[in-house]
């Protein structure tokens, strides 16, 4: 798989990471630990999952989805106060 193509598929593995988090936090799982099992999450995907041929490009890659479903769900948690909160 070249890198162009886990870039893309990569965008796909977000919401599966951010439901896997949900998932751990509903049977017990600390919220303070849903930002590093989200990365640990999109660190396995980027190295296992996508197969991009090179450990550091699967890293970067796993990085940058793991932070980006930290980000999508901490801005979605602070939209969804801020609309209660009105």
């Amino acid at each position: 798989m070249d890198f162009m193509d886990a870039e893309v598929f990569g965008v796909a593995l977000v919401p599966l990471i951010l439901a896997l988090v949900e998932l751990c936090k509903r049977t017990g799982l600390p919220d303070k630990w849903s930002p590093v099992l989200s990365v640990v999450l999109g660190l396995l995907a980027g190295v296992f999952v996508l197969d991009t041929g090179d450990l550091y490009e699967g890293i970067v890659v796993g990085l940058a989805l793991g932070l980006s479903a930290t980000g999508l769900y901490s801005g979605t948690k602070n939209v969804k106060e801020g609309v209660e909160s009105q």
